[in-house]
């Protein structure tokens, strides 16, 4: 079933802009306040040896909010513009169920690129339940879209029938 031009370009603006606050979330939350993990690990438990080593992983974390800030950015400006575009009154539920569903893909592809695929770093890294934390990690990942596809569902149906969701 193809979408409408609208109805996609509100659903790209709001996976976009949720990959975009998922990562920051990840990066402020986790590498930042909590301290659990940064980009790329260069110990056992993330933690730097030393000053040097530290730096590389400030300087490593810096590129990580920089690509999410392009696409928080990046969302932005493809929601005004489909905003701008279409008539899209009633239509917040779907944002924000793009807007989660985004978050989620977020988890789901750091979760398996960094934590599995490539070993970067855990969510609790030297952690004696490290897998637990990188699988809660998924999980909340498929929570999050799961969430999002409720939400996106719940709009009216005189909305959905308008925009043709």
């Amino acid at each position: 079933m193809n979408s409408p031009p609208h109805s996609r370009s509100l659903r790209i603006a709001g996976v976009v802009l949720g990959l975009g606050l998922g990562g920051f979330f990840d990066g402020i939350v986790f590498h930042q306040i909590l301290g659990w993990h940064h980009m790329v690990c260069t110990t056992f438990t993330c933690q730097p040896d030393s000053i040097a080593a530290l730096r590389v992983q400030i300087v490593q974390d810096g590129w990580f909010h920089l690509v999410v800030w392009l696409l928080t950015i990046t969302g932005v400006v493809l929601l005004f513009r489909s905003a701008r575009q279409h008539a899209l009154t009633g239509l917040g539920r779907a944002l924000l169920g793009a807007v989660l569903a985004g978050w989620g893909v977020f988890n789901l592809v750091e979760g398996l690129i960094d934590h599995h695929l490539l070993n970067l770093h855990h969510v609790r890294p030297g952690h004696p339940h490290e897998l637990l934390f990188d699988l809660l990690f998924l999980a909340f990942g498929l929570l999050l879209i799961g969430l999002g596809r409720a939400f996106s569902s719940s709009v009216s149906p005189s909305v959905r029938k308008k925009a043709r969701l």
